[in-house]
């Protein structure tokens, strides 16, 4: 049976580069792996057509024979280890399937995981920053075996399956395979004796008291990052890092924007229009704030310097509080007497929010 064009095989143009060529192999033979397809022989043998295809084409000498005489090498057809395969699939795939690289082995070691603690701060302690201390449970080396995982007095011999090498290669139809081996698992190495305490693993498990340093001015979600303090590695692995999440309560009277403080402030239309000073609430205490007359409701009145530092500059924000004008469900005699004599002597008079008012009014109805 004649074979397909390789072009064809591979799903590109006559005038693809290396990269298209590289990229539909990839895909290609990702698809038709025999690890992937266990037993299915359309599957092998497609493999096989797709390796073929892509060892022609990614070959400039065999391509432009291949493309001037629509076949490569003596006549009998197609030679495998001309070829090499195995290198091909090798450096395109190294590692992809598990398989330690080539000529080498896996390391036992591996880095400890990352951990994240979410600490609960008040408005006031986020403005002022502290200092506090958290129990995080957390993997630490192993007091015996100091993170080795290994029996003191041992050692870790070389794998007799593998002879050090971490990965055993075998023949795939015309293909050499290399895999992870399956009694070190791609280490080279193997433990005949682990650490009675932890097992082999190296860590075991424990509540460990950190102190956590908050910098005054930090904001609601801000990560601090510290080094080193997440869990063990194993097998002497590096140590992971811990990420402390800080999360803010609600305050009683503040909402942060900002390195600013916002508060809702009540005042009476007396206050409002005369002018007062009033009593108001600040980070840690009570300040007094002067209400100048004819403030206007939703007017900010602020206080300078009494918000939330600036973690980065020698700066402080504001409180700032936002006028809420109250008026009486209900009034006395003597109130309703006074207002409607202010009433009376207030006709003809309007302030410019209503004066702005009605020319709106009257321009839009053209009255």
């Amino acid at each position: 049976m004649a074979k397909r064009d390789y072009y064809e095989v591979l799903g590109v143009s006559r005038e693809a580069d290396e990269s298209q060529l590289k990229k539909a192999y990839r895909q290609l033979a990702l698809q038709f792996h025999p690890d992937r397809n266990p037993g299915d022989k359309k599957a092998e043998e497609r493999f096989k057509e797709v390796n073929e295809a892509y060892s022609v084409l990614s070959d400039p000498e065999k391509r432009a024979q291949y493309d001037r005489f629509g076949t490569v090498g003596a006549p009998g057809g197609f030679d495998a280890s001309d070829l090499g395969f195995g290198t091909i699939f090798e450096d395109l795939f190294e590692g992809f399937f598990g398989g330690a690289p080539r000529g080498g082995r896996r390391t036992r070691a591996r880095r400890g995981e990352d951990l994240q603690y979410t600490l609960e701060v008040s408005l006031e302690e986020a403005a002022g920053g502290l200092e506090t201390r958290v129990q995080i449970p957390r993997h630490e080396p192993c007091e015996i075996c100091h993170g080795s995982g290994l029996e003191p007095g041992t050692k870790r011999e070389t794998c007799s399956t593998c002879r050090g090498q971490g990965q055993v290669r075998f023949s795939q139809g015309f293909l050499t395979v290399a895999r992870p081996c399956p009694q070190c698992r791609g280490q080279g190495e193997v433990t005949r004796h682990p650490c009675r305490k932890c097992r082999g693993e190296g860590r075991q498990r424990r509540e460990h008291l950190l102190k956590i340093k908050i910098p005054g001015g930090v904001e609601d979600g801000s990560q601090l990052r510290l080094v080193g303090e997440g869990e063990a590695g194993t097998h002497g692995g590096p140590v992971g890092d811990l990420y402390v999440v800080i999360r803010i309560r609600p305050h009683a009277f503040f909402t942060r924007h900002g390195d600013d403080l916002l508060c809702e402030l009540p005042l009476s239309f007396p206050q409002a229009a005369l002018g007062a000073e009033v009593e108001v609430p600040v980070l840690g205490g009570f300040a007094t704030l002067k209400v100048p007359a004819g403030t206007q409701p939703g007017q900010v009145l602020r206080l300078r310097g009494k918000g939330i530092p600036n973690v980065r500059r020698r700066e402080r924000g504001d409180a700032c509080y936002q006028v809420v004008l109250e008026v009486p469900a209900r009034l006395t005699s003597k109130q309703r007497e006074l207002l409607e004599e202010y009433q009376r002597a207030s006709t003809g008079e309007s302030g410019p929010l209503l004066a702005s008012f009605l020319d709106r009014m009257k321009n839009l109805f053209g009255s």
